[in-house]
This record gives C-alpha cells, sequence and structure tokens, in this order.
C-alpha cells in the first residue's frame, strides 16, 4: 500500500514539473522570432533582461513567503494565474502593435510573476523526496520533456514568430494552476515568532553566502549564466540564417541531452567527486561554443545538441547539492536565492552584455559568428578557472544522508552551527 501511495505521488511531481516548464518554452524560445516579427527588435535585449530583473525581487520575496507563511503549493498556484493574466495582456500588445515601451512593461510584469514559480516547483519536489541524488535527476527529467514538448507545440503551430506562442502558453499556466490542486500541500515550519522586514523580503538568505563553497557554487552559477545567456535569443538566428526552418523544434536539441544527462545523475554521483561533475558542465560548455563557433550547420547543430550536457552537469547539480546541504527550513529560500543569482544577476549582466557584444560582433545585416561565439567561449573559461582554483569540496559526492559529518547544513536561527 505505501509503495501504491508512493507511486502515484511520484507521478503528481512528475506531472508538476512538465507543465512547469511546458509554458516557459512556448513563451521563450519564440520570443526573440516573435518581436523581430513585430517590429520590435529595439527591445528585444530589454525583453530578455525582464527576467533577470524579476528574479532580483520575485524569487526571495515569495519563497520567503512559501517557507514561513503559506504553503508553497498554494503561493505556485496563485502566480500561475497571474501568469496566464499577464502572458496574455502581452501577447495581445505584441499582436495588436502597441508602443514598444507598453509591450515592454507588460512582458516586465509577466516576469515578475513567472520569475519564482522555477524554485518554489523544484523545493515542492525536493521535500517529497527520500533520495535527491538517486530520484532527482529521473523527475526532473520530465520537465525537460516538457520543455522539448513547448518547442514541438509552437512549431507544430507555425506560431515561432507568432504572437499566438503566448495565448497557448497563458492556457498552459491556467493548467498548471489547475494541477496543483492534484498536489499535497506543503505546510511551511513553524515560525519562531517576530519577523522582520528583512526576513519577509527574503535578504536573510544572502547569510547562506557566508560558507565558502556555497558562495563559489552561487556565484559561479551567476557567471556561468553571463555566456548561457547568448543561447536563445542569438542561436535562433543563427540557425535561420543558415537556412533552418521550425528553429524552436531544432532548439529543442539540447533538451534531448538534457534528458540523457539527468538519468546519468545519479552514477555520476556515485562514482565523481561533485566538483568534477561542475567541471565537466563547464567543460561542455566550452565545447558548445567551440562547435558554434566552428561555423556550418553541423557544427551549430552539435552546439545545441551539447547544451543539454552543459546545463545539466552544472545547474541541475547545484539545486541537488542545495537541497542536501541546507536545513528544510532554508531550502526554497536557498533555492530563490540560487535563482537569483543565474536568473537575476547572470541572466541580466548576460542579455545585455551579451546584446552588447552581438552589436560589436555585427555590421548592417552581416554578423561575425565565428568572432561571436569564440567570445562567448572565452567568457566560459574564466568561469572554469573561477569554479577549480576556488572550490574546496568536502569529499566525494554529496551523500549528505550517510555523511552530515561532513558539512552540517545552515541552521534557521542566527548563530552558525
Amino acid at each position: 500500500m505505501r509503495r501504491d501511495i508512493r507511486q502515484v505521488e511520484k507521478f503528481e511531481l512528475l506531472g508538476l514539473f512538465f507543465l512547469q516548464w511546458l509554458p516557459l518554452s512556448i513563451w521563450f524560445v519564440p520570443l526573440s522570432a516573435m518581436l523581430d516579427a513585430h517590429g520590435l527588435q529595439s527591445i528585444k535585449a530589454y525583453a530578455f533582461a525582464t527576467s533577470a530583473v524579476a528574479a532580483f525581487v520575485s524569487p526571495l520575496i515569495f519563497g520567503a513567503m512559501a517557507d514561513r507563511h503559506a504553503s508553497p503549493v498554494r503561493v505556485l498556484r496563485g502566480l500561475c494565474v497571474a501568469t496566464a493574466v499577464a502572458m496574455s495582456l502581452s501577447a495581445w500588445s505584441i499582436q495588436r502593435g502597441w508602443p514598444p515601451g507598453v509591450v515592454l512593461a507588460l512582458i516586465q510584469l509577466q516576469a515578475f510573476c513567472s520569475s519564482p514559480t522555477t524554485s518554489i516547483s523544484t523545493s515542492i519536489v525536493f521535500s517529497r523526496l527520500t533520495n535527491s541524488q538517486r530520484e532527482f535527476g529521473p523527475i526532473r527529467a520530465t520537465a525537460t520533456f516538457g520543455f522539448m514538448c513547448g518547442c514541438w507545440l509552437v512549431s507544430a503551430l507555425h506560431a515561432d514568430a507568432s504572437a499566438l506562442a503566448g495565448f497557448v502558453g497563458a492556457l498552459a499556466w491556467l493548467a498548471l494552476a489547475a494541477f496543483t490542486f492534484l498536489v499535497p500541500a506543503v505546510s511551511p515550519p513553524e515560525s519562531s515568532g517576530h519577523v522582520t522586514w528583512r526576513e519577509r523580503l527574503g535578504w536573510d538568505a544572502l547569510r547562506l553566502l557566508k560558507n565558502r563553497d556555497h558562495r563559489v557554487v552561487f556565484i559561479a552559477a551567476a557567471l556561468y549564466n553571463i555566456p548561457l545567456a547568448a543561447f536563445f535569443p542569438f542561436t535562433p538566428a543563427h540557425l535561420h540564417q543558415l537556412g533552418f526552418q521550425r528553429t524552436a523544434a531544432w532548439m529543442s536539441l539540447g533538451q534531448v541531452t538534457e534528458v540523457i544527462a539527468m538519468v546519468a545523475l545519479a552514477r555520476l554521483f556515485t562514482r565523481w567527486r561533485l566538483k568534477w561533475i561542475f567541471v565537466a558542465g563547464l567543460t561542455f560548455g566550452l565545447a558548445r561554443f567551440a562547435a558554434c563557433a566552428a561555423g556550418g550547420k553541423l557544427g551549430l547543430l552539435v552546439g545545441v545538441t551539447l547544451h543539454g550536457f552543459s546545463y545539466t552537469l552544472f545547474f541541475i547539480t547545484a539545486q541537488i547539492y542545495l537541497d542536501e546541504r541546507m536545513d528544510a527550513a532554508w531550502r526554497t529560500r536557498a533555492q530563490a536565492l540560487f535563482a537569483l543569482m543565474t536568473s537575476g544577476v547572470g541572466n541580466l549582466i548576460g542579455y545585455l552584455g551579451m546584446g552588447w557584444w552581438f552589436g560589436a560582433c555585427t555590421a548592417g545585416s552581416d554578423t561575425r559568428w565565428p568572432q561571436f561565439w569564440i567570445g562567448v567561449m572565452g567568457v566560459v573559461a574564466v568561469v572554469q578557472l573561477y569554479f577549480m582554483t576556488a572550490y574546496r569540496g568536502t569529499g566525494h559526492g554529496l551523500k549528505a544522508a550517510n555523511q552530515s559529518a561532513l558539512e552540517k547544513p545552515i541552521p534557521a536561527q542566527p548563530d552558525q552551527r
């Protein structure tokens, strides 16, 4: 009987992650082409940066709410409905040719609503796992499959450059909101007393940076997101220039290797030191941009395909690291701080910086793609050098369940253990 309950719960988590990532790809992947097709090229870099701006505020605030005041499931449900409304308005404004400033403001509103959802859903899933090293990878692979399905759906509807993608994405957000009624509520820990405004805003999560290895992981993740920010805005343009159609579907090649890497994570955790799993992700990042710089259709497709390995081995490993190294009362805020550092700091610098670098490599309609991708690769090399020299680690893998003496988690009380 217990096994049957566990299987039902597993399917609930699989469904949650699938529906969480489906609307993200439906909106995010075709956004670049959508803005180009409606004469909004001037705001493209800023439109992608809206998610970064939102990540500075939303994840920590709603993460703190989910940790202290309300069930994360209820918080997620409300955010899904708000995101659906904001995304519909954004798509409507693009379709109707509203002024660029108004379009950008609505996209920013949508970003404020959607930004906290991934960290909250991740914390919900982690709270239900008994062995995150073994279980999280395959479950997280379902999120990647959802992302792929979103790409395929966009291309199947011929919405690769259409505002229709926004309306379809809004329906997907409503589907996720409805699905949360099937997910058991996760009660927040009991309040320990008076909560300060700093705690309500989630800024107490910055205490996690006091630990050296935590700090290195957070900073390296933020820095690694800078070159990765070139992937979605500029790869579709390069694919289109080389003659590819249905660019959203071609971009899903990266999610195929993402699934493979996630399934392999459990085995890697038992065989490799944690540090070398992180380094492997960075190495794949170097290889992917080197392939893009090599030029030609094959080189670019290889680069797109390697995205899954470079993303999973670093960022998904980092999420598992945070779950196993943090006290339960801090996990949602830890994931929220991770979202701030990656989607906020990393993406904001990345979208604006890579946008500037793209402009520097472009003269008229002619883009020097090898030069552009080599510059992006150089940033990855710097991040890899920083991580390898700064991260110390505590042993082979995480194994926090039976090696808690390696490193005690950050406690909920002000004094460190």
